[in-house]
């Protein structure tokens, strides 16, 4: 009997596992990562709340979370977001909000270009004279709704 029940415990454990890893490699698969898993392409995700800026990372001070590297720009700022990293995270993985608002596509942002709205922080495009947030500034409610609808779709 306690044989059978230690099998039972091992295969839950094993599950467990699986299905944690499936959500992590489907979390990386979807976000928008440099060629080292890391999100916000090496800028801090603390900065724009704290300081209002965006400010590059060092990859001296990093963390990992859930399969994706966030650099900082202090061991303070790291400390907040290994408290809370959902609350630093940008939305849709880091893609352009405006894009997957407008058409649900993932496309490339300029962390630069930003903006942090009802305790969430929204990346756009801005390039080659277009910059989407400007876009977004104007029908925010409606493509806010149309990003939270087709980003739920692609991430599961």
């Amino acid at each position: 009997m306690k044989q059978v029940f230690i099998l039972s415990m091992m295969v839950v454990f094993s599950l467990a596992s699986i299905a944690q890893a499936d959500k992590t490699t489907t979390r990386t698969a979807n976000y928008n990562l440099t060629s080292k898993q890391t999100g916000i392409k090496g800028y801090d995700p603390v900065a724009y709340f704290t300081e209002g800026k965006a400010k590059e990372g060092k990859p001296s001070i990093t963390t990992s979370y859930q399969g994706i590297n966030y650099y900082f720009e202090t061991a303070a700022n790291k400390d907040l977001f290994k408290a809370n990293p959902t609350k630093y995270e940008p939305q849709y993985g880091g893609w352009c909000a405006y894009a997957m608002g407008n058409d649900g596509s993932k496309v490339e942002v300029d962390p630069e270009t930003f903006k942090v709205s009802n305790g969430k922080l929204y990346l756009f495009y801005n390039k080659y004279f277009t910059n989407t947030k400007k876009s977004w500034d104007k029908d925010e409610a409606h493509l806010m709704k149309n990003a939270d609808t087709n980003w739920g779709k692609i991430f599961k």
